[in-house]
C-alpha cells in the first residue's frame, strides 16, 4: 500500500493494521490518562501524546528487536509502540499496558515500581531505555548507546526521540557532532509539534525546518510529515540502514502536533481553534484508516472492531492499575543503588596489605599518576568492557598523563578523545553504561563537572531508582580538583560536597598511590556510578604500591596514624597536611589520630566513631568551602552517632569562603596549611 522507498521492507496486510491498532491504544490510553489526571487518580504533571501516535509508532516498526530506543518527557507512545512490538500475543500485550497504566498511577505494579510515573517511564529490559523529565537529557544517553553498540560490534541501532525544544539545547548539538564525527549508529527523530510549552518554534528558530541544521554536522536531515506512520517508517527506515552500513546518525524532523497542551493545565491560549482543527483535519488515526480501507486492507467494520477493541484494552488496563497496590513505606530506600558487600575479610586482608604497604621499605615507588595509570590498565586487560573516554586522553594523557600510554596499547576504541564537551561526556558514560559497557570517562576539571550534572546526577545517578532497580549504570567519572597551581576559581574548586548530595553516585578522593590505585579499580568493578575526584597536587608525590592486583574496597576509611588526644578526620590532599601537622603537634605531646575517609560515599562513619569514643575530640579538614562544605553533612552524623562521647565542639578547618584566587599569596590564605590544622586542634582542646 505505500509509496514505497527503495531499501525498505514491504509491511504486511498484519502489520499495517498493528501500526494503526497501535495508534488507537495510545490515542484512548491518552485519553483516559487526561481523564484520571482530571479526577486527581493520577498524581502530578503527564505530558500526553495524542495527535503524535504516527511517529512512535511508524518509527517504531521499522525497528528490529534488538535495537534501542530513548524517549522524552512525553514519552507514552514511545513506551507503549516499543513494548507493543515486542510483546508476543494477546495476553502479553494486555499486559504491557497493565504495567504502563500502573506506573502513571504510581502503583507497585507498574513498569518502574511506581518511581517513575509518566515522565520517567521505562522498560529498560525490552531495549526501552528510558524517558527523562530534563528536556533534551536522552540525547546524550542515545549517543552513548550506540557508542556502546559500536564498541562491542553489535548490529544495533538506536532511535532518540525528542522533541523541538530539545533540538535549542546544548546536549542536541554537542550529540550531534560526536555522533556524526564518530559514525555512531544513532537516528535522531525530533517530533516537532510546533510549540515548545507556549512558545512558537518560529519565534525561538531562524531556520523553519530544524532538519535544516543536520548539514552543520554532516549527516543527512530530513523532513517528513508526522502525520503519517509510513511516512515515518520508511525514513527510519532508510536511516537504520545508513546506520547499520557504518554510514552513521541521520536527523529526521517529523512535523506533527499535540491534541493537548504542552500539560494537562495547559489552557493552550497560543493556538487558535483553527489550527487546532486545521490539523485534527489530518488526524492519523482517521487518515490511515481510510487508506487502509482504499487499498482494500481492512473494511470499515474491521476499523470499528479495532478501536472497540483498543478501548476495551485501555479500560482492562486502567481497572488493572486502579485494583493495583501502592508501593510499600519500607520499601522506599531500595535500589536506589546495586548492592555489594564488603565482607570483614575483604577489609581484614585489605588492612594487613596496608600495613606492609607502611613497613616494608624494599616496595616499589610509583607516582600517584602512574599509580592511576596501572589501574586502568589492568582492568583493560581484565575486563574487554572497561573503556576510557574524555578530553586529551589519548596522545597526551588528559589530566597530568594519568592516562598516557594507554592509547598506545589498546587504541582509539578503547581510549577516546572526546570533543570539549562536558554534558555529552556525562551522558554518553551513562548511554554505554546502561548497555553493557564500563566506561572511564574524564571530565578534565572538578570545576567543569556542574556542566555534565543534569547527564551524571539526574541521568545516570537517578536512571536506577527511576526505573524500578532494573538497571544499572557501571561508570566512573574521573576529575580533578583542589588548589596549589595558581590557575584560580575556574580550576580550583572541591566541589564534591555538590556529588555527595545526589542519591545514586559514590564519592571517592584518594590520598596516596597506593589508595589511588586500589579505590580506582574498586570504583571501575563496581556496578554503580562514581565520581573519583583526584588532587591536582597529588599526581607527582611517590608512594609504594604493590606489585600484585588488589582492590580497596568502597567505604573503609584508613587511620592513617593513631592518637589518642583528638581525632583529625580529612581526605585528599589534606591527609597529607594533617600528618604534618599531627608531627609538630606530637612535638608538644599532643597525640593526634589522622583518619583518611578515602570515600566520603559510602562513608565509614563506624571507623570516626570508634576514634572520637577514645578521643572525645573532633577536627574535620577540607580543600572546601566552609560553607556547606562536606564536614557539615559529616558532623552532623557524628553528633547523632556519637555526641555522647564529645568532650568539646567539633572544629571544621576549612576553605575561606571566597572564590579561590590566582595570586599565590592569595591563594595560600585562601587554603589550609599546616598550621591552620594545629590551630584547630588547639581550639578544640583548650
Amino acid at each position: 500500500m505505500t509509496e514505497k522507498v527503495a531499501g525498505t521492507k514491504e509491511l504486511s496486510k498484519e502489520e499495517l493494521l498493528d501500526i494503526l491498532r497501535r495508534m488507537w491504544e495510545i490515542r484512548l490510553f491518552e485519553d483516559k490518562v487526561y481523564d484520571l489526571l482530571g479526577q486527581n487518580i493520577i498524581k502530578g504533571a503527564s505530558h500526553l501524546y495524542a495527535g503524535e501516535e504516527a511517529v512512535a509508532v511508524g518509527a517504531v516498526a521499522a525497528l528490529r528487536d534488538d535495537d534501542l530506543i530513548t524517549s522524552t518527557h512525553r514519552g507514552h507512545g514511545h513506551c507503549h509502540a516499543r513494548g507493543d512490538s515486542l510483546a508476543e500475543g494477546a495476553e502479553a500485550k494486555q499486559d504491557h499496558l497493565n504495567k504502563m497504566m500502573a506506573e502513571l498511577c504510581g502503583r507497585a505494579t507498574g513498569y518502574c515500581r511506581g518511581r517513575g510515573g509518566s515522565m520517567h517511564i521505562a522498560d529498560v529490559e525490552k531495549g526501552n531505555l528510558g524517558a527523562t523529565g530534563i528536556v533534551g537529557g536522552n540525547i546524550p544517553v542515545a549517543t552513548g548507546a550506540a557508542l556502546s553498540m559500536k564498541l562491542q560490534k553489535q548490529d544495533r541501532c538506536v532511535v532518540c526521540f525528542f522533541g523541538d525544544g530539545a533540538s535549542n539545547t546544548g546536549n542536541f548539538h554537542e550529540s550531534l557532532n560526536m555522533a556524526s564525527a564518530w559514525k555512531l549508529p544513532v537516528v535522531f527523530v525530533v517530533e516537532n509539534n510546533m510549540y515548545g510549552m507556549s512558545v512558537p518554534f518560529a519565534n525561538v528558530s531562524a531556520l523553519p525546518d530544524i532538519s535544516a541544521r543536520a548539514s552543520a554536522y554532516d549527516m543527512p536531515g530530513v523532513t517528513i510529515d508526522g502525520m503519517d506512520p509510513i511516512a515515518v517508517y520508511e525514513a527510519v527506515s532508510q536511516a537504520l540502514d545508513r546506520a547499520r552500513s557504518g554510514q552513521g546518525p541521520t536527523l529526521i524532523e517529523c512535523k506533527t502536533y499535540r491534541w493537548y497542551g504542552h500539560s494537562r493545565s495547559d489552557p493552550r491560549k497560543y493556538r487558535t481553534k483553527e489550527e487546532e482543527q486545521a490539523w485534527r483535519d489530518r488526524d492519523p488515526l482517521v487518515t490511515f484508516g481510510k487508506r487502509l480501507v482504499e487499498m482494500g486492507i481492512a473494511t470499515e467494520e474491521q476499523l470499528e472492531e479495532i478501536e472497540e477493541a483498543a478501548s476495551e484494552a485501555i479500560e482492562k488496563a486502567t481497572e488493572f492499575a486502579l485494583n493495583s497496590p501502592m508501593p510499600a513505606p519500607e520499601e522506599v530506600e531500595q535500589d536506589v543503588y546495586v548492592p555489594f558487600q564488603v565482607t570483614p575479610q575483604e577489609i581484614e586482608a585489605e588492612r594487613r596489605l596496608r600495613e606492609r604497604v607502611r613497613n616494608d621499605a624494599n616496595m616499589r615507588k610509583q607516582s600517584y599518576g602512574e599509580a592511576l595509570r596501572d589501574a586502568m590498565r589492568e582492568e583493560m586487560l581484565r575486563d574487554p568492557n572497561v573503556f576510557i573516554m574524555g578530553e586529551d586522553v589519548g596522545l597526551y594523557g588528559g589530566a597530568y598523563a594519568a592516562t598516557r600510554g594507554l592509547f598506545d596499547e589498546f587504541g582509539p576504541e578503547r581510549v577516546i578523545d572526546t570533543p570539549i564537551s562536558e554534558a555529552l561526556i556525562g551522558g554518553a558514560a551513562v548511554g554505554a553504561a546502561m548497555t553493557g559497557m564500563r566506561p572511564v570517562a574524564e571530565i578534565m576539571y572538578v570545576d567543569f563537572t556542574p556542566l555534565a550534572m543534569d547527564q551524571i546526577a539526574n541521568q545516570g545517578a537517578k536512571n536506577r531508582y527511576m526505573f524500578g532497580g532494573k538497571t544499572q549504570v557501571p561508570m566512573v567519572i574521573r576529575s580533578e580538583g583542589g588548589a596549589g597551581r595558581s590557575i584560580a576559581a575556574h580550576h580550583s574548586q572541591s566541589l564534591e560536597a555538590l556529588w555527595v548530595h545526589f542519591p545514586g553516585i559514590y564519592v571517592v578522593m584518594p590520598a596516596t598511590p597506593y589508595d589511588a590505585k586500589g579505590l580506582l579499580k574498586a570504583a571501575i568493578r563496581n556496578d554503580n556510578p562514581v565520581m573519583f575526584i583526584e588532587h591536582k597536587m597529588l599526581y607527582n608525590s611517590q608512594g609504594p604500591v604493590p606489585e600484585e592486583d588488589y582492590v580497596i574496597p568502597l567505604g573503609v576509611a584508613d587511620i592513617k596514624r593513631e592518637g589518642t588526644d583528638v581525632t583529625i578526620v580529612t581526605y585528599s590532599r589534606q591527609v597529607l597536611n594533617a600528618l604534618k601537622a599531627a608531627d609538630k603537634l606530637a612535638e608538644e605531646g599532643i597525640s593526634a589520630e589522622v583518619i583518611d575517609l578515602r570515600s566520603l560515599k559510602p562513608l565509614d562513619l563506624e571507623t570516626i566513631v570508634q576514634s572520637v569514643r577514645k578521643t572525645g575530640r573532633l577536627v574535620g579538614v577540607t580543600e572546601a568551602y566552609k560553607t556547606q562544605s562536606f564536614l557539615s553533612e559529616l558532623f552532623a552524623l557524628v553528633n547523632e552517632a556519637a555526641f555522647d562521647w564529645l568532650d568539646a565542639p567539633m572544629v571544621r578547618v576549612c576553605a575561606a569562603d571566597v572564590p579561590v584566587p590566582m595570586a599565590e599569596t592569595l591563594e595560600d590564605a585562601a587554603i589550609p596549611n599546616v598550621q591552620d590544622i594545629i590551630d584547630g586542634v588547639h581550639k578544640v582542646l583548650r
